[in-house]
This record gives C-alpha cells, sequence and structure tokens, in this order.
C-alpha cells in the first residue's frame, strides 16, 4: 500500500543511490534505546559511539568531516546504506528534496558542498513512462 503524498521510485531511478551527500556532512545522533542492545532489529551498537548520557552518534558522522561508516561507495557517482534496513530514526526521518513533494534545504546543502545540484521534482520522475496531459 503507497503512503498518501509519498513518490514511487522504480529501482534504478533513486537520486540517492549516487549521491550520499547527507551521509558525508552530518552528524547522525539517536536516542540510546534506538540501538540492537536495547531494541530487537535495532541499529548495530558496534557502529555507535556514545554522544551523551541521552544520545548516540553513528560512527564517523561526529568528525569535523563527517562521514557515516555504513556508507559505502563514492559520493556523487554510486553509494549504498550498508545498515539501510536497520538504519536509525534521523536516516529514516531524512527526507531528500522533492521526494515527498516538498524541498528539503540540508539536502541541497549537502548536495551543494559535495559540488551536486540540487535535487528539483522532475528528479524523482522516469524519463521512460508518459506525462499526464
Amino acid at each position: 500500500m503507497q503512503t498518501p503524498g509519498l513518490a514511487v521510485v522504480p529501482f534504478g531511478s533513486n537520486p540517492c543511490l549516487s549521491c550520499g551527500a547527507c551521509c558525508a556532512l552530518y552528524r547522525a545522533s539517536f536516542y540510546w534505546s534506538e540501538a540492537d542492545e536495547f531494541t530487537p532489529g535495532g541499529f548495530p551498537l558496534e557502529l555507535t559511539e556514545k554522544l551523551n548520557d541521552f544520545f548516540l552518534v553513528i560512527k564517523g558522522t561526529n568528525q569535523k568531516e563527517p562521514w557515516c561508516i555504513a556508507l559505502s561507495g563514492s559520493v556523487g557517482e554510486a553509494v549504498a546504506c550498508t545498515a539501510y534496513a536497520l538504519r536509525p530514526s534521523p536516516c529514516r526521518e531524512f527526507d531528500p528534496a522533492w521526494c515527498g513533494g516538498a524541498p528539503n534545504e540540508r539536502c541541497d546543502a549537502a548536495r551543494i558542498h559535495w559540488r551536486l545540484r540540487p535535487l528539483t521534482p522532475e528528479d524523482w520522475t522516469r524519463p521512460d513512462l508518459p506525462k499526464a496531459a
């Protein structure tokens, strides 16, 4: 069942798979209970560091030049998240610009930082499908 307002992105047309800019620019911190030590199926604790008494951070993202430990590939070319199915809330809740029909300034800023153009609504459509009249 499709969630209203979310774009259905066919496999191979998701611009995030050639981006990864957000994973190599922002800190990903989340409440400690999202880790697998406390929640079955949670984010792997071994991929985290303690941020404070309440929050964990994904290793690599709390650096001067962040790079998520789960990010595989080359930013702007081809990337994948090696922990995608288990990703914590900041990753699940980060909507790429225009994926759900709305802009995202943080997505745009990350892409610009990595010398990629900001996404547009057209980036979420397939050119081989006919447009509505």
